[in-house]
């Protein structure tokens, strides 16, 4: 299977389409957790109180005070802005609906409900990065490719260095995780008496968000986050990976969310090196090798010095570690000469 394409495009006129909606998010400013849904209006005595009644992430009826009484400006105002928020979520939904049929990269429901919290704290503007499967499904979707999708419940936020937020809960990332209506519990740390890193869902599911920072050598640290109120895991090489980020676009049958994302090249090139770290994880190491040459055979291809340009800012204590997965890379680039001839000439093979 290796002598095949990695990927297919999409057709420019599928690519103008996700850009149009990837304009639409990018104008929405709050975005709404789950499904858009309505206003409703409960009677209270003699008073109409407002309520925005929507599915949540879980499939479940949800309701969301919108306050009142009905007649005061102020409650007025909101309602009317949320009902313009409902319609153009609604539209926004028509047409990914339209995308996911082309085979554009949707994320499911929870991972949507994450985002949309994280967005609307003003995460990804401070500078926090998503990492991980999600963000190759939104890198694909943006270079206008299809590949092999990797279904994945876990979600992977990095930054680099403290973010500038304002208004975060006195309970932290925690309390702003149980804003998407799921029930977010600590995960215990490896060790007794460690801090948690992640997050998960209560119960049997593995749906969990990791919190990441780069670390200063190839061990794994737990690093206090103070202005999320909570702790990340140390990686090896994140600076690397999200010393360039976008702004991205991802999207899910429950509307779209802007996210920020890492420049393509370097995402490529730190899965190569996670592939060669995660040497006692044969299934997500060969997941890595994949995801990462999509990327360079993509790159290599269509933007001519991208993969140039990342390596040339790669660490050098990381370069032997590229050089050592050249051999897998060559299997997986069989099909795909130029980038294979631009990865080897980078990283001085």
């Amino acid at each position: 299977m290796h002598g095949l394409p990695l990927y297919q495009r999409h057709d420019q006129a599928f690519c103008s389409q996700y850009a149009n909606v990837e304009q639409a998010a990018a104008s929405q400013g709050r975005v709404l957790v789950g499904a858009p849904g309505t206003v409703t209006e409960h009677h209270r005595g003699n008073a109409v109180y407002y309520y925005r009644q929507f599915m949540n992430a879980e499939g479940k009826r949800q309701q969301e005070s919108l306050g009142g009484p009905k007649g005061d400006p102020a409650a007025d105002e909101r309602v009317a802005v949320v009902m313009a928020q409902i319609e153009q979520s609604k539209d926004l939904i028509s047409r990914i609906r339209e995308l996911a049929k082309l085979g554009f990269q949707i994320a499911d429901n929870k991972t949507y409900a994450t985002m949309a919290v994280l967005h609307n704290y003003g995460l990804f503007e401070a500078g926090a990065v998503l990492v991980g499967s999600h963000a190759y499904a939104v890198l694909l979707n943006s270079l206008g490719i299809k590949a092999l999708a990797y279904e994945t419940e876990d979600i992977d936020i990095a930054r680099a260095r403290q973010l500038a937020l304002q208004g975060v809960p006195s309970g932290g990332l925690l309390e702003i995780l149980k804003e998407t209506g799921i029930d977010f519990v600590p995960v215990p740390g490896f060790n007794r008496g460690d801090p948690s890193t992640s997050f998960k869902q209560a119960g049997r599911t593995r749906f969990h968000v990791d919190l990441l920072v780069p670390s200063k050598d190839n061990t794994f640290p737990t690093v206090a986050v103070p202005e999320l109120g909570a702790h990340a895991s140390g990686m090896p090489y994140l600076a690397y990976l999200i010393g360039q980020s976008h702004m991205g676009t991802l999207i899910s049958r429950h509307g779209a969310v802007p996210v920020r994302v890492p420049d393509p090249a370097r995402f490529a090139i730190h899965k190569i090196l996670v592939s060669r770290l995660r040497t006692n994880m044969l299934v997500k190491s060969q997941k890595d090798m994949q995801q990462a040459c999509v990327m360079l055979a993509m790159l290599g291809e269509h933007r001519s010095g991208d993969i140039e340009l990342a390596c040339s800012n790669l660490p050098r204590s990381a370069r032997p570690m590229a050089r050592r997965a050249l051999p897998d890379v060559r299997t997986m680039l069989e099909a795909h000469e130029g980038a294979l001839f631009e990865f080897e000439e980078s990283i001085g093979a």
